[in-house]
């Protein structure tokens, strides 16, 4: 286990999955974590199971921030609480957009852009002059295999659109923030065994478990990756042995970009 001892980590979106298991993993290397999430109830409970386990977390919520002052009052309440933030992670995000280009409302565009390419700003904003005060920061963008690649048979171009929107964020921010100490990478995640995704995986609808069995054939490694796996990075890439990866996508996807038009892998 890598040591993050007195970090102080701030996640959004532990109410379940990624930022869960964030929480878990972070805090059992020895971080203190801030988390959030819209889901009250939800985010309690991974309080507790930090606790429980012997970390130390606190958390806001139900809050919402995409909203420039909560993501503030967010952040200064780390600041207040522990001194200073070394990590903020953007993990939280919501897509609504699903299906063709064609049938994508304005609804669903606009609401997507704000969970998955506005909020992770505005959060990233709200922590830049601490960053820059400190002379050090991380930032951690959740992005997605969706920004490089269609991942048929799911459809979503405001997924695509915002997640490589955010990617190319995450360089301006690394870019931007190298002077004062701060870096920025973004962690695109393949296909994930979530809340999110488990329709896929129940055995519930057949019509959802055969989109799992497609999207499963894509992958090289012939599964899902784990909510663990994905945090897993995001704790290596907090830990000094990252100290000189900046400004870059860090792909955690099975091999399915990488060999996605390998004439030996089955078409999905």
């Amino acid at each position: 286990m890598l040591s993050l001892d007195g970090t102080v980590v701030l996640i959004s979106g532990t109410a379940g999955g990624q930022g869960r298991a964030a929480a878990l993993q972070f805090a059992a290397a020895g971080a203190r974590v801030l988390g959030c999430d819209v889901k009250a109830i939800e985010a309690e409970e991974t309080v507790d199971m930090v606790r429980r386990a012997g970390g130390t977390m606190e958390s806001f919520h139900p809050i919402d921030v995409s909203a420039p002052e909560v993501a503030k009052g967010w952040i200064d309440r780390a600041v207040e609480t522990w001194g200073r933030i070394d990590v903020l992670y953007n993990n939280a995000g919501q897509m609504r957009a699903k299906g063709p280009f064609a049938e994508t409302s304005m609804e669903d565009w606009n609401l997507t852009l704000q969970y998955e390419l506005t909020m992770p700003f505005v959060c990233s904003r709200a922590a830049w002059p601490h960053f820059v005060r400190q002379h050090h920061g991380l930032i951690i963008n959740t992005g997605s295999i969706s920004a490089h690649v269609e991942l048929m048979p799911l459809r979503s171009c405001a997924h695509g659109a915002t997640k490589a929107g955010l990617l190319g964020l995450t360089r301006m921010l690394a870019a931007e923030g190298a002077v004062h100490g701060i870096r920025a990478i973004s962690l695109s995640p393949g296909v994930v065994r979530s809340p999110a995704t488990a329709r896929f995986w129940s055995g519930e609808d057949p019509q959802q478990t055969a989109v799992g069995e497609a999207l499963l054939r894509k992958i090289p490694m012939g599964r899902e990756a784990s909510c663990e796996e994905i945090a897993s990075v995001a704790v290596f890439l907090a830990s000094p042995m990252a100290a000189y990866i900046n400004g870059t996508d860090i792909l955690v996807d099975g091999g399915l970009l990488g060999v996605a038009h390998h004439p030996y892998v089955p078409a999905g």
